[in-house]
């Protein structure tokens, strides 16, 4: 689905931030104390300005377990009834957030926790893929773009819990992770989306791929050089791209600066 992503926020006047760089992590990753500080100390090494986008993963589900509420995907989302919704963001806004916050704010970047309600910083709609009832899952439709921008001019750094306000009912949705990173990359326009993981990128013949064009990844993943889990990142990067962002990447902590496999 076409993501429609504007600002809300009058923009003029405001001092104009340098390419922006917008990283997703997943919630199984952040899972991982070691991966934490690792992520931190990148972060703390990289020169320009970024947003944060980290998911929920075993965390939520655990919690979910413990709490006797069944779990359910389908087509890759989480079914979201209210309880699970309540659950799901006392879960990733609260103590996945913070815990991501309090760990780059101690390697001395400005980083503040966020969700999609506060400031109304993203807006959602229901997301009924073929027409099936998902519960409180949306789909991200509005950006507030502008204050995204003034917050990086201030030098702050967003982190983002994947979780959206319903633009009509006023409600909390639970967005997939990578949704959101694509939705904030492509109405920061000129962004990077950069998806990082466990791999170092995209491995064909043996080594990274520096660049992938969407014909060479279609290519690749019909000869099966491309398989497995593999699939569903370089679709994420692909989508980014259909969504409007500039480029995305696919790598891990060691290339984070400027490592893996970039699609453009």
């Amino acid at each position: 689905m076409l993501l429609c992503c504007g600002s809300r926020s009058d923009e003029r006047g405001a001092r104009a931030v340098e390419r922006i760089t917008v990283v997703k992590v997943g919630g199984n990753e952040l899972d991982d104390p070691s991966f934490l500080e690792g992520l931190s100390e990148a972060v703390a090494g990289f020169t320009g300005p970024l947003v944060l986008v980290h998911g929920g993963g075993k965390e939520i589900t655990a919690a979910l377990d413990r709490e006797g509420i069944a779990t359910q995907f389908i087509e890759g989302l989480r079914v979201t009834s209210p309880e699970a919704m309540a659950t799901m963001q006392r879960v990733v806004c609260g103590t996945i957030n913070k815990r991501v916050v309090a760990a780059l704010v101690g390697r001395g970047a400005r980083a503040i926790g966020l969700s999609g309600i506060d400031l109304g910083l993203l807006r959602c709609e229901p997301h009924r893929p073929g027409g099936a009832d998902l519960g409180h899952v949306g789909v991200v439709t509005a950006v507030d773009a502008g204050a995204l921008r003034a917050m990086l001019t201030l030098g702050w750094l967003p982190v983002f819990a994947p979780v959206a306000l319903g633009a009509t009912d006023g409600l909390s949705y639970n967005v997939n992770a990578d949704m959101v990173a694509q939705a904030i990359a492509a109405a920061l326009g000129g962004a990077e989306l950069l998806f990082v993981s466990n791999v170092p990128g995209v491995i064909l013949g043996g080594a990274v791929a520096p660049t992938l064009s969407r014909a060479a990844v279609a290519e690749a993943i019909a000869s099966g050089a491309i398989s497995g889990g593999m699939v569903p990142k370089v679709r994420a990067a692909l989508d980014a791209l259909a969504a409007g962002a500039a480029s995305a990447r696919i790598t891990n902590l060691a290339g984070f600066a400027d490592g893996g496999t970039r699609f453009a």
